[in-house]
């Protein structure tokens, strides 16, 4: 079993380096050719922790909180120190993550652009993946690994070419919209195309911490694909903050962390 574990915060955080993928990267906008890989097939999960610095954990010299855990996972596997998150921002970091493009090449280059879809309460400006895009994801489908997500995806809104299960996800039960993902308590997620409301978070109830059935989603997925190899990408929100957003209910705001005053955009 394979654990990669990395974040992203601001442009500092340890990164996955693409080594022996590389040669899979698409040119000049084509659909990469995907072929069986040889040799062993070991299972992957890959564990992104957003906003979260690499100074934030003990494994990387941080003293004031214990995160025992993750240092564990570190000592029994791998700690990068000299490596960046694709991007300063949630979307485009993710883009460079799946596509393993540079940012200034990969289809989502920022949390908005010119020419997206409507994507949270009709605002315009978010880029999904294009068809054309080549994932991680696909690559390994095409070598015979069962693939899923359970997360935060930020990459395509629904019925768009960056829906997770059109770019090489068999299973998928989370966010769409990254901005949606902000809260620990929504009122509905996605599984896979369908649009599943949470039981205990209507009407701005907390009776569902969303983290935990993602917990569970992916204890399910291993469980059912035991017997094949897999690859599980389970991006979790946490421990992102909600920042502080002007004429919003103050109970809404955040679920954790301090709260942030003033008129920043939430990403």
């Amino acid at each position: 079993m394979h654990f990669f574990l990395t974040n992203i915060r601001y442009g500092k955080a340890p990164f996955i380096a693409w080594l022996s993928l590389a040669a899979w990267l698409p040119c000049h906008g084509q659909k990469a050719a995907l072929s069986p890989l040889t040799g062993a097939r070991p299972n992957i999960i890959f564990i992104l922790a957003d906003d979260l610095g690499y100074a934030d954990l003990g494994c990387y010299g941080q003293r004031a909180i214990q995160t025992p855990n993750i240092d564990r996972l570190a000592a029994e596997g791998m700690r990068f120190t000299q490596a960046y998150a694709g991007s300063t921002v949630c979307a485009p970091s993710r883009s460079v993550l799946m596509t393993g493009k540079h940012t200034g090449h990969t289809t989502v280059r920022g949390n908005n652009g010119v020419g997206g879809v409507v994507g949270l309460e009709g605002l315009p400006g978010r880029i999904p993946l294009l068809e054309e895009d080549t994932t991680l994801a696909e690559v390994l489908r095409a070598a015979g690994y069962r693939t899923g997500m359970t997360g935060k995806w930020g990459l395509g809104e629904p019925a768009t070419s960056g829906h997770p299960n059109v770019q090489g996800f068999d299973e998928f039960y989370g966010f769409l919209n990254q901005r949606r993902a902000h809260s620990y308590y929504p009122d509905y997620i996605w599984k896979d195309t369908s649009k599943v409301f949470v039981t205990g978070n209507q009407n701005g109830g907390r009776g569902q911490y969303i983290h935990d059935a993602f917990t569970e989603f992916a204890l399910g997925f291993l469980d059912r694909h035991r017997e094949s190899p897999f690859f599980l990408f389970l991006p979790y929100t946490a421990p992102h903050e909600r920042l502080k957003y002007p004429n919003l209910d103050p109970m809404r705001i955040a679920s954790i962390g301090r709260r942030t005053s003033g008129s920043m955009r939430l990403w």
